[in-house]
């Protein structure tokens, strides 16, 4: 008895250990070593029912603000996500959690209109632009995804992607594998020929917030 409880301590551990492993390396790719006065930190919405941000919501609106530079010239919250599954957007809800409860002062654009990752993109690539720097946050895979997909709507600014910190030790730690899992799997779907999400998003989010 003691040996099968010891080896599944050892199993268990090593399981966690597994989806840190895969979470840590999803943070570190597509990304580069860019230099620059400002930046942009793009967070990417969760499905939100209620009329405030939800536990994920508000995990990543927290994962957005420390992945702020406080010695860039100039920054710029990006908070991504229209009404998918409530009556408030997304991105109005992150931006009251950042502001009213986190207590952010610094510029805040809200891109509303979105109801996919693709999208999330595709409408945040106005105000990318003149960034020197791009981030884009939300959990590990989901985040390398975001920077895939800007990757391949507009290559000439994934070249600006630097790393957020989305990623700590220890933070999600039960859920990781489960994470990594879906991530790896959701990876092999964009890539399989026929599915990968190509649409047409125009340009025209509007800005919500700006302090």
């Amino acid at each position: 008895m003691r040996k099968r409880t010891r080896l599944s301590t050892i199993g268990l551990v090593l399981v966690l250990l597994w989806g840190e492993w895969e979470n840590w390396r999803a943070s570190r790719r597509l990304v580069g070593s860019v230099t620059g006065a400002s930046e942009a930190v793009v967070v990417l919405g969760y499905r939100n029912a209620g009329t405030q941000a939800n536990i994920m919501n508000r995990w990543r609106v927290r994962a957005g603000l420390r992945s702020i530079n406080p010695t860039a010239v100039s920054s710029r919250l990006v908070l991504c996500g229209g009404a998918c599954a409530g009556p408030h957007t997304e991105a109005a809800l992150m931006a009251e959690y950042a502001t009213q409860t986190c207590g952010y002062r610094g510029e805040v654009v809200l891109e509303d209109q979105s109801r996919t990752t693709w999208e999330n993109i595709g409408f945040a690539v106005p105000y990318l632009k003149h960034s020197d720097r791009i981030k884009i946050v939300s959990l590990p895979f989901h985040a390398e995804r975001g920077r895939r997909y800007l990757a391949e709507q507009r290559p000439e600014l994934a070249t600006r992607l630097v790393r957020g910190a989305e990623y700590r030790f220890g933070e999600w730690m039960a859920a990781k594998p489960l994470l990594a899992v879906y991530g790896l799997l959701q990876d092999a779907r964009d890539r399989m020929p026929g599915r990968r999400a190509h649409r047409n998003t125009p340009s025209n989010a509007r800005v919500g917030i700006s302090r």
